[in-house]
C-alpha cells in the first residue's frame, strides 16, 4: 500500500476513534502515581473492574510505599487475593515498594527505564504509569491493543513490544495516550476475540474486518 494512502487510512481510523470514544478515561482508578503503579501490577491476568473493586480498601489502609511495607505481606495478600496470582503480585508490590524507598526516595520515577527496574513492572505497566500518572507520551500494549492494532493494520507484529515499537514509529507522539485508551475501549466493546465486524464503524479501514466479511 502506498505511503500516502496508508497515511490517509490511519488518519481515517483516528478520526473515527475520536468520534466513537471522544473523551477516554483511564480504566484503573487511582489518585497518585504510586496507587496507579500498584493497580497496574494487580491488573496482570485480571480485569480492571476487579482491580477497581479491590484497591479502594487497600489504599485506605496503605497508600504509600512506607505504609504498604508496614502493612505487611499477609495483610496485603488478603486485600489482593481476588485478583489472582496474589502471592506473586504481593511479592512484586512489596519488593517494588522497598526499591522505591531505597533507590527513589519513596517516589515513583517518571522514566521508562527506571520504572522497568521495579519488580513486577514490564514495559506495558511502565508505559501505563508514564502515560496516565505523569501524562508523558507512551503507548502501552495490552491484549486488547495487540489484537485491535494488528487487525486494523496499524501494526504488523506478534508481540506487545514490537507492536508498541511500530505504533511509536508511525503515529505522532501526541496521539499515543488517547489512542491507547481508544483501542482498549474498542477491543472490549467491538473488536473482541470474536469481533462484531458488521457493527464496526472502522470496517471500511480494517483489512482483517474486510477479510472476515467476505
Amino acid at each position: 500500500m502506498a505511503v500516502d494512502k496508508m497515511e490517509n487510512r490511519v488518519r481515517k481510523i483516528i478520526q473515527t476513534l475520536n468520534k466513537l470514544y471522544p473523551d477516554p478515561k483511564p480504566f484503573l482508578n487511582f489518585r497518585t502515581p504510586f496507587e496507579l503503579l500498584v493497580a497496574a501490577i494487580l491488573s496482570a491476568q485480571c480485569t480492571d473492574a476487579r482491580v477497581n473493586l479491590v484497591t479502594p480498601a487497600l489504599f485506605r489502609a496503605a497508600k504509600t510505599p512506607q505504609a504498604l511495607l508496614k502493612l505487611g505481606e499477609r495483610k496485603l495478600m488478603a486485600y489482593v487475593k481476588s485478583t489472582g496470582f496474589y502471592r506473586a503480585k504481593t511479592k512484586s508490590i512489596m519488593d517494588a515498594s522497598r526499591m522505591l524507598i531505597e533507590k527513589f526516595s519513596g517516589k515513583v520515577p517518571a522514566e521508562l527505564e527506571q520504572l522497568q527496574t521495579l519488580p513486577g513492572v514490564g514495559r506495558k505497566t511502565a508505559s501505563v504509569v508514564l502515560a496516565q500518572a505523569f501524562h508523558i507520551p507512551a503507548f502501552p500494549v495490552d491484549r486488547h491493543v495487540l489484537r485491535v492494532a494488528n487487525r486494523l493494520g496499524l501494526a504488523h507484529a506478534k508481540t506487545p513490544d514490537n507492536t508498541a515499537d511500530q505504533i511509536e514509529t508511525t503515529i505522532p507522539k501526541n496521539l499515543w495516550i488517547t489512542l491507547h485508551m481508544q483501542l482498549v475501549a474498542h477491543g472490549r466493546k467491538i473488536c473482541r476475540p470474536h469481533p462484531k465486524c458488521g457493527a464496526c464503524s472502522l470496517l471500511p479501514y480494517c483489512p482483517e474486518g474486510k477479510r472476515r466479511m467476505l
